[in-house]
Formats: structure tokens, C-alpha cells, sequence
């Protein structure tokens, strides 16, 4: 049965074909049912006409799309059942290429995403060029991991990483040299990022762990715009 992560997965296989990374093609291909990776762009049609998706969010990295899919979750939504594609890209710098397959002169989606201050000129060109200006996304001010741990403060963020069983490891990293110039809430972002899968996990922790009222501005917009 076809799911939203088949979408994604086609569209992965799509996106690859069309940027002539082929291995990274194959390796979407062989992930999924998403057919051969050469006929990955019929694919992600097929799938969309088939799940009724109307909007994609394109996300930098999968640490955010944890963040959307759990702030989603505690509002009681189903993105994927009101036609949302989550969509994390592997990079700011691919969102043209995404842009292109998904909006107006693709498959003709609604676009939206989320990004961080320093790639928000990849986000404005890359929707102009797709024939989407007009279309809204929304900007952390430094990235989303920032927003939250200002939006939990410093004390919050440390109670969560020490239920995490992660106490010892950021103890170990705020002892480096190169961490005692920054401040508490820049060793902290730093440390997320420190270990593989560690930003992805803490993007849903963080999250859960937010007041109702203390939701970063631009994760609430941009859940309030879907």
C-alpha cells in the first residue's frame, strides 16, 4: 500500500536522477518500491495523484522534519493524511532542484519550507525560479536548533540532555579549549551536532519538551500555514 514515505523516497530517486547523481539514484531506488530510479519521476507522480499531496515542505536536514512531524503530532495532526509531504532535502543548497520537480511547473504542488538565516538566498531564488515566489517559507535566525534551545533556555535543554543519558558526553565536550569562548546556548547547539543522529533525535525532544506558548515563531508559522 502506498504511503507518504514512498513519495519521499521517489521524489529522493527523482531529485538524484535529475542532479546525475546516479549513485545516489540507486540508492534511493534500492530503499524503497519506488520502481527502477530512472522512471522515478512517473513514480513520484503516480504516488501523488494516488496519496493526494498538495503541499511540500522542503526542510534542510532530517533534524527539522523530526521537529514538524512531532509539533504536527502534539497539535493532533496528520500531515500526511491532509496531503502533506515532510521533505527533508540533504542540503539547502538542493532546494532549486526540489522546487522545480514539486511546484508550478512540476507536479504543480503548493511549496513551503523552512530554513535557516544563511540559506534563506537559496530558498528565495530557488522558489523564484520554480515560478514560486509568491509562495510562503519561513527563516530561523540562525537555524531551528538555536530557536529551540532559546525558546527552552539553557537549563531546560540541559535537564532534557541528561535524561537523555547524554550528561557525560557534554560534559566531555565542554572541557574542549574551543568551547570556553562560547556561550552557554552556542555549546549547546554545537554539541547537538557533534554526533551522528543526535540533531535528529534532539529535534524531536525539543519540541516535546516546548511550552504551548514558547513554539519558535517560525515553526509555528509554518505549521500554521499548512
Amino acid at each position: 500500500m502506498a504511503d507518504m514515505e514512498s513519495f519521499r523516497e521517489a521524489v529522493t530517486a527523482w531529485a538524484a536522477v535529475d542532479a546525475g547523481d546516479l549513485d545516489g539514484a540507486r540508492a534511493a531506488d534500492d530503499a524503497g518500491d519506488t520502481g527502477d530510479a530512472r522512471d522515478a519521476g512517473e513514480a513520484a507522480r503516480e504516488l501523488a495523484a494516488r496519496l493526494s499531496v498538495r503541499t511540500a515542505v522542503l526542510l534542510e536536514g532530517r533534524s527539522d522534519a523530526e521537529a514538524v512531524d512531532a509539533l504536527a503530532a502534539r497539535r493532533g495532526r496528520d500531515l500526511a493524511a491532509e496531503g502533506v509531504c515532510v521533505l527533508p532535502m540533504g542540503g539547502a543548497m538542493s532546494v532549486g532542484r526540489y522546487a522545480r520537480l514539486l511546484g508550478p511547473a512540476g507536479l504543480g504542488l503548493r511549496l513551503t519550507g523552512l530554513c535557516d538565516e544563511a540559506e534563506r538566498g537559496y530558498y528565495s531564488r530557488g522558489f523564484e525560479r520554480a515560478g514560486a515566489a509568491g509562495q510562503s517559507f519561513f527563516v530561523c535566525a540562525a537555524d531551528l536548533e538555536d530557536e529551540l534551545i532559546r525558546a527552552l533556555g539553557v537549563p531546560r535543554v540541559e535537564d532534557l540532555v541528561r535524561a537523555e543519558g547524554d550528561l557525560r558526553p557534554l560534559r566531555s565536550f565542554l572541557r574542549q579549549p574551543a568551547q570556553r569562548d562560547r556561550d552557554p546556548q552556542q555549546r549547546l547547539r554545537r554539541f547537538l551536532g557533534t554526533k551522528k543522529g543526535r540533531k535528529i533525535h534532539y529535534g524531536r525532544v525539543l519540541v516535546e519538551a516546548l511550552d504551548p506558548g514558547r513554539v519558535p515563531a517560525p515553526l509555528e508559522g509554518l505549521l500554521a500555514d499548512l
